[in-house]
């Protein structure tokens, strides 16, 4: 009665007198002092458990508050969540006492919480109607709004801002390795197979087939039997996060098979399979809509197994079940793995190991070029068709200047776009050889300063950004091959093998048709040839340097080929068509064969379907397939230059995680490569009188039907094998000089310097020239010339 008197009485203790009547004592009672405290205390306990609890000191009050909370909506941090058996959510627990007295409903109570961190959102504008108490309970109450607000809003957009970003940066995982053959033979297994050459360890992405129908070596796994009980499981031989599986139908010139749908299933003993399901639904993930072109499922969320199996559900109507497929799969640490060597460092060079986009390539090179400024010059060669620049890096002692007897070399990549391997080894060998040259590496000193090299990253800029675009697993076997106008560069060039070839078999080489510089036909010349912007810009930098020697890096096999690119024999598409330096070609083509570590392996599998490991990893380019217009022949000939063609992986566009290993498998390759400019013979052509270098001389070389020709310096390199050679210097109004030189097996070149004698002829015409006087020693040569000339004539006559 004393507590609802109170209620009555408004929020103070105003009811005094009642309080106090309510306490005196009734006469028929006998009270003692102890009794009566007894009674105060039980009296205040009771009220203030009706009154409810405080919050930093004031009373939590029942009555309307200005912040009203939204029906379902999530109470705010310092507010005491109700049970779920509680009769209205959000209300004090004076509000339930009410609603459990009275059957009358009840609205949503308004709660006053004291916390500065609530959410914004779920509060409703401060009412300037609400009755207020007091004005210092006015005053606090505006203070608490203000603040409160503010810190909502801020930590209402905070929040989203912070979280999304983590999720869009998760690292996605590698792929395991089935098309750089990480993945053994022996890790694939299949339910059924169609035949040997259909088998389970050809289930690999982008592998190609033969050209022959039914051939041992065919473009993908092929099931026995066309029913949804298929699989084909891959072992990852430790435990392993999977997120993902990349696939594509079979590849193949006679029939058209690829897998519309499959599911996933996971293992860790072959026995016991687990379905990949969405929430409590096994899922079912779309495949393929043509043979080439990958297809990415990610996981809905990665699984931990060791052994994955891809179940196909539905295939190409008019065909059957058969795949290739590639799994994204992260590793994960188990100390009862054997297979340990996967976790050793594969290189200790620090170098950038990414893949490096148009924008990124250029931030590395002037990188290289702000470390090593002394060694090194950028410079570009020409623009691509949408206008990107063909930058190259040059590395000398001296940059941009050519000095007299020291040889030019040049790496090419990128010729086909999406073969990207190429393009991140030679970046990486620009930031090598500058911080080798800096720490003082001495065969690295003797490189530069003994060779200028030329390093041309990406000779189809265009091709490289369309792949670049897709990533390394899903640009597929051809996409950014071709420049953006559609071009093959490496069939863009001129074709000089067949005037060459024409004019021997007219026996006219090389005295009316010459055996090396062949001249570029006239028609490609012209503006409106079907010539990409990229091949000019190329033909234009070999004519403005005198390289000797060079390489073309290309992907998608493990081989080093040498020229002649074309058969001589126009309808056939292989044969064997060697070139007159042959030797020194199967040489070059050897050096970097036997130096790079997965060549070196004899138990590799073999990329697709030809055995290169028979011949020691290398080939006559024709012999292969044959390629018209390709850069090796041009370069032969046409330039002085010596140039192979290297196929670098199995993978043409390897994941950013595989490039450290295959800098180590190519390393060594690439230096020793260089390091073959030095081997033949060099020199300088001078005049006798003057001394002056003669450009343009011819070097001939007995029993070598391919001559060379000095630089605008009189200096020349000529790529000798070990032995023996006669070698004549030849040029126009000189008398030819003939001497023997020997090449040795050091590691350094045959000096063998040539002095020419101008011809009778030839001083006349220069006195002439400044309109001198004849001498009488020249006139009298010239009279006998004329004479024998006569003799000549009647005699033949």
């Amino acid at each position: 009665a004393l507590c609802r008197r109170r209620r009555g009485a408004g929020r103070g203790w105003t009811g005094a007198a009642e309080f106090s009547h309510a306490l005196q004592p009734d006469p028929a009672w006998p009270v003692s002092l102890p009794m009566m405290l007894g009674l105060w205390a039980v009296i205040l306990i009771l009220c203030h458990a009706v009154q409810g609890p405080s919050v930093n000191g004031a009373l939590r009050q029942a009555t309307s508050s200005p912040v009203q909370k939204k029906p379902g909506t999530t109470a705010s941090r310092g507010t005491v969540l109700p049970s779920p058996a509680s009769p209205t959510p959000f209300t004090s627990r004076r509000s339930q006492v009410r609603a459990t007295a009275s059957p009358r409903p009840t609205s949503p109570a308004r709660i006053r919480t004291t916390s500065p961190y609530q959410r914004g959102d779920l509060e409703e504008p401060l009412s300037k109607k609400e009755p207020l108490t007091t004005p210092e309970t006015k005053g606090a109450k505006s203070n608490v709004r203000i603040k409160v607000i503010k810190k909502k809003v801020l930590k209402k957009k905070a929040k989203p801002s912070l979280q999304e970003p983590e999720a869009k940066q998760e690292p996605q995982c590698p792929p395991l390795g089935l098309e750089s053959l990480r993945v053994r033979d022996s890790q694939l297994r299949a339910s059924t197979i169609k035949r040997h050459g259909l088998g389970a360890h050809r289930g690999r992405l982008n592998i190609q087939s033969g050209i022959n129908d039914g051939d041992f070596y065919d473009g993908g796994w092929c099931a026995g039997h066309k029913d949804r009980s298929q699989w084909l499981e891959i072992d990852a031989r430790r435990m392993t996060r999977f997120t993902g599986v990349i696939t594509q139908g079979l590849n193949s010139i006679w029939t058209y098979d690829w897998v519309t749908s499959y599911k996933i299933q996971f293992s860790n003993d072959t026995h016991t399979w687990q379905p990949c399901k969405n929430g409590s639904k096994e899922m079912i993930f779309p495949g393929n809509k043509d043979p080439e072109t990958p297809v990415l499922n990610l996981l809905p969320v990665p699984v931990v197994a060791r052994y994955i199996r891809i179940n196909p559900q539905t295939w190409f109507e008019n065909g059957t079940i058969c795949l290739r497929a590639e799994v994204l799969g992260c590793p994960l640490p188990d100390p009862n793995n054997i297979y340990y060597w996967d976790d050793l460092p594969v290189t200790s060079d620090k170098l950038d190991f990414r893949h490096h986009n148009y924008k990124e390539m250029r931030k590395l090179m002037k990188k290289v070029n702000d470390a090593c400024p002394n060694i090194t010059r950028i410079y570009s060669i020409g623009k691509s068709y949408r206008g990107l620049k063909m930058y190259v890096m040059e590395i000398s002692d001296n940059p941009g200047h050519h000095e007299v007897g020291e040889p030019e070399f040049r790496y090419v990549a990128g010729m086909h776009g999406n073969e990207a391997l190429g393009r991140e080894l030679l970046l990486n060998l620009m930031e090598y050889l500058c911080h080798e040259y800096q720490q003082g590496n001495p065969r690295v000193i003797r490189l530069v300063t003994e060779t200028r090299i030329h390093l041309l990253p990406s000779m189809n800029p265009d091709g490289y950004e369309t792949a670049y675009k897709l990533g390394s697993e899903l640009s597929g076997w051809a996409m950014g091959r071709w420049t953006y106008e559609g071009f093959d560069l490496n069939h863009n060039f001129a074709d000089l093998n067949t005037a060459l070839w024409d004019a021997e078999d007219s026996e006219l080489v090389p005295h009316k048709f010459p055996n090396h510089y062949i001249p570029i036909p006239e028609a490609y010349t012209f503006p409106n040839a079907t010539v990409a912007p990229e091949t000019r810009a190329v033909i234009n930098w070999m004519q403005r340097y005198p390289f000797v020697l060079s390489a073309n890096l290309h992907g998608g096999e493990l081989v080093v080929t040498y020229p002649f690119d074309m058969t001589r024999t126009y309808w056939k598409a292989q044969e064997l068509t060697p070139t007159a330096d042959d030797a020194v070609f199967r040489w070059l083509a050897t050096v970097y064969a036997t130096s790079n570590l997965v060549m070196l392996d004899d138990d590799r599998r073999l990329c697709h379907y030809d055995d290169f490991m028979r011949e020691g990893n290398i080939i006559n380019g024709a012999n292969w397939h044959t390629v018209p217009g390709s850069m090796n022949d041009f370069s032969y000939l046409h330039t002085n230059c010596f140039e192979v063609t290297v196929e670098l992986s199995c993978d043409k566009f390897p994941h950013e995680s595989e490039l450290p290993q295959e800098w180590e498998n190519n390393k060594e390759s690439l230096l020793v490569y260089m390091e073959q400019v030095r081997r033949g013979i060099k020199g300088i052509v001078r005049d006798k009188d003057t001394e002056q270098g003669i450009a343009d001389a011819i070097i001939s070389v007995d029993g070598i039907n391919h001559d060379i020709r000095t630089a605008f310096d009189g200096d020349y390199w000529r790529l000798l094998n070990p032995g023996e050679y006669d070698v004549t210097a030849a040029a126009e109004g000189y008398h030819s000089v003939t001497r023997s030189c020997r090449v040795s097996y050091e590691d350094n070149p045959t000096i063998c310097d040539f002095r020419l004698t101008k011809t009778p002829k030839q001083r006349l015409r220069e006195i002439l020239a400044k309109g001198g006087k004849i001498p009488k020693d020249l006139a009298l040569r010239l009279r006998q010339l004329r004479l024998r000339k006569l003799q000549l004539q009647q005699r033949a006559q």
